[in-house]
């Protein structure tokens, strides 16, 4: 019964951009926009990962589309939801599609992006708590959410063989070398004394911050070249399209 009816949806096709965005059920601020490469290989090949790097802003994503898809897809969503009785308070996750048609809605989530989250919080400049405050309060619409200039690159550092099988267990050299400025989140790690393993498909997201996106890109391959650990796997191509 199960093949008893086929459904045959139209193909979107286009770039993808994130735009996560600060909500407090009536009010709606977006964040930068990021793009995230999913195929575990350069050149977007390979299976679909959680994300093996991630940078922001997007230049795909103009202030034009910006302004567009506030008008047709973010408030309206906000308003549909409160119309239903579930006003949304906190991260609104608009994973979008620039279609020759126009941008299309490809995903909701009601929360951060894992990597987006990492290149786009490097440049907010106004203070995270006030932002959630605000959302939580409802008075996002009284805050001035503020950005840096520049732009941010997130490189995942993934285990070998990722995201089908590999092997856990291997220590993790190098994160004592990487410079102040350059943020290592930990994802699939584990402490075993003074030492930090490897214990997951994504092990670490190396995020640099610059001026230019170029700049951001290559401080961040500078920064995982200083970490080595057996089997580590990560695209090359992060941001080069």
């Amino acid at each position: 019964e199960a093949g008893a009816r086929v459904v045959i949806e139209e193909c979107m096709t286009g770039p993808e951009v994130t735009c996560l965005c600060f909500a407090d059920g009536e009010h709606l601020v977006p964040m930068l926009p990021s793009q995230d490469h999913k195929r575990a290989f350069d050149g977007d090949r390979g299976p679909n990962t959680g994300g093996m790097g991630a940078f922001a802003p997007s230049p795909k994503f103009t202030p034009e589309l910006r302004k567009l898809c506030m008008d047709t897809i973010f408030m309206p969503t906000m308003r549909a939801m409160s119309a239903e009785g579930r006003p949304f308070k906190g991260c609104l996750y608009f994973g979008l599609m620039l279609t020759p048609d126009g941008p299309k809605v490809v995903e909701y989530n009601s929360r951060f992006g894992d990597p987006e989250t990492q290149p786009i919080l490097s440049l907010l400049r106004t203070d995270l708590l006030d932002v959630m405050r605000a959302c939580t309060d409802g008075t996002l619409d009284k805050i001035n959410v503020e950005w840096e200039s520049g732009a941010a690159c997130c490189i995942v550092m993934a285990s070998g063989g990722y995201p089908v099988e590999y092997k856990k267990g291997y220590e993790i050299h190098g994160l004592g070398s990487v410079p102040s400025d350059v943020f290592v989140y930990h994802a699939g790690t584990r402490k075993d004394g003074d030492k930090y393993l490897t214990d997951g498909g994504r092990v670490l997201g190396v995020t640099a911050a610059a001026d230019t996106l170029q700049a951001a890109i290559d401080r961040a391959y500078s920064a995982v070249k200083l970490i080595s650990f057996t089997d580590a796997h990560y695209r090359t191509d992060i941001g080069k399209e």
